[in-house]
């Protein structure tokens, strides 16, 4: 039987999708027009070449800082609270840059600087916006709603620059920044709207910091998510060059103004919006792995026109270059959504981020200092190159073939702990011992098959992990692993073992005398607090 195809706007038929997707809408047209006006008041200041893509950088480096904390406190926090919280904040930053550049006080570096505590909002928030998505729709329809996010930013994109480079010709940079400032309001009071259900977690939360060492534990036995982020990684970093020297391209080669810069910023958005359109039918017919490749490809075609050719061509490849961000953003988003387990999904995504984010900054300073020495058409030249190299790469380094199919629900199989005292939540740390009688002839089907479920007592929040052998026994093994606290270990059967990693024990378990889970003990430190990993 043929899966029917969701429509790319499905999830706009839900109330409270489509109000806050409008209300994000609204503000990422704020964020571009303020993104305008920034760039062309650093350019009419004749600045260099560094210092206009350092707008880019200023943006985007706060999530290298930021981004564990952001997932952390997501995952702890009440998403909704944490979003209203954050909101007010940049309004206020928002208006402070509005005010200094009315009063003609604002520097380019005091633009920066007020770029990057808007970017720090944005890393606070970011992971929260993520993390939500999957509570307002369907599983079937998060790939729409990842594109749709797509069209909150690049359909933004195509209307904020036009709007305001316009803006900026009329009445100055001031004018956009107190427009920017206006549109936080807007997703304010989204937010207070929004009755968001409540959550009982029935174990006591998690401290922060254990709360993002457990994320990156989890990152770092999670191969699905780590392939996820490489591919990341190797699309921003060149892709990152476009939207850096598109303000120096579009004064020094195509000779325009701030409206005409507007302009051409927005045709990447329309490329972008036609993007969502087309996806899933792309989605349909192409694999996700020779998507990506197609898309890095296209992606070049902008990067090289913006550099070389002239304006009637310019246009159109840049709206393929929209098309395919919009592709390859979209394509690693639902993937990396539907491969997280939900417990970790907020800080998941912050790492997500903080990869793909921080390879932007990284990429928009190395490349506004390669157009400084070289040239603008020379960094978009190799930045042409190593998209291409990009594209090639999934030959080598593809998506692993189970992203976002595993079953991330949380089983129910595990029985209660046996205990003859009460531990408290902080007891620990806390070593856990399985001892397992295998079936004769099977010991090396068995101790290969532990080897997955090894990674998975990782993932959750075990550590220390080793399978032994008994020295009088040799039908038996011996599962050894750490938890940091009662509390966590406790968390990691009721929270975190999802149904695919029940499934890797239980493979194990066919290779043993009864078919199911060995004898457990646990064994709790003597005289000293829980440890913190």
């Amino acid at each position: 039987m043929t899966t029917p195809q969701i429509s790319a706007w499905a999830p706009l038929r839900g109330r409270v999708y489509r109000t806050l997707f409008v209300a994000q809408l609204v503000s990422n047209i704020g964020l571009w027009m303020q993104t305008v006006g920034s760039q062309w008041f650093l350019v009419e200041h004749d600045s260099s070449a560094t210092i206009v893509a350092l707008v880019q950088t200023a943006s985007l480096l706060p999530t290298l800082f930021l981004a564990l904390p952001a997932g952390g406190l997501a995952d702890l926090l009440d998403r909704r609270k944490l979003l209203i919280v954050v909101g007010v904040y940049t309004a206020v930053v928002a208006a402070l840059t509005t005010f200094l550049a009315w009063t003609d006080a604002l520097t380019p570096v005091m633009l920066l600087a007020m770029t990057f505590l808007l970017g720090c909002g944005s890393a606070l928030s970011a992971p929260a916006w993520q993390a939500i998505q999957p509570e307002l729709v369907p599983p079937d329809q998060i790939p729409a709603a990842s594109a749709l996010g797509g069209v909150t930013v690049n359909g933004a994109r195509a209307i904020g620059p036009a709007i305001g480079g316009v803006i900026v010709a009329a009445a100055g940079p001031a004018a956009v920044f107190a427009i920017n400032a206006l549109t936080f309001v807007v997703i304010v009071v989204a937010l207070i709207w929004w009755r968001r259900p409540q959550n009982d977690r029935g174990i006591e939360r998690e401290r922060l910091g254990r709360s993002m060492v457990a994320g990156v534990h989890y990152m770092r036995s999670a191969p699905i998510v780590r392939r996820i982020l490489l591919r990341s990684a190797l699309f921003a970093f060149p892709a990152s060059a476009l939207w850096a020297l598109l303000p120096i391209a579009s004064s020094d080669h195509l000779h325009f103004g701030a409206s005409g810069y507007g302009l051409v910023l927005g045709i990447l958005g329309v490329g972008a919006v036609a993007g969502v359109a087309l996806y899933p039918r792309l989605r349909k017919n192409m694999p996700p792995n020779r998507l990506l490749a197609a898309s890095a490809f296209s992606y070049a075609l902008g990067v090289v026109a913006v550099a070389y050719l002239p304006l009637w061509a310019v246009l159109p490849l840049l709206m393929v270059s929209g098309a395919a961000w919009i592709a390859t953003l979209t394509t690693l988003n639902a993937a990396v959504q539907l491969s997280l387990a939900h417990w970790v999904r907020a800080r998941g995504m912050s790492i997500y981020l903080l990869v793909f984010m921080g390879s932007q900054a990284l990429g928009s300073f190395l490349w506004g200092l390669v157009a400084s020495h070289m040239g603008f058409a020379a960094a978009l030249s190799i930045s042409a190159v190593l998209l291409v190299a990009t594209g090639l790469s999934v030959a080598v380094v593809p998506l692993h073939p189970d992203t976002g199919t595993l079953p991330r629900g949380v089983s129910t199989a595990w029985p209660t702990p046996t205990v003859v005292f009460g531990p408290e939540p902080d007891d620990g740390p806390v070593v856990i011992t399985v001892t397992y009688r295998v079936l004769p002839g099977e010991l090396d089907a068995f101790d290969r098959a532990m080897m997955a479920v090894g990674t998975a007592r990782r993932r959750t929040g075990g550590y220390s992990w080793g399978l032994y052998r008994d020295s009088m026994d040799t039908d038996l093994r011996i599962e050894q692993f750490t938890a940091p606290s009662w509390g966590d270990f406790q968390r990691q059967r009721r929270d975190r073992w999802t149904d695919s990693d029940h499934r890797l024990i239980t493979e194990a378990l066919e290779h043993t005398a009864t078919h199911a889970t060995g004898h457990e003990q646990h064994i709790f430190a003597v005289g000293r607090p829980a440890a913190v990993r």
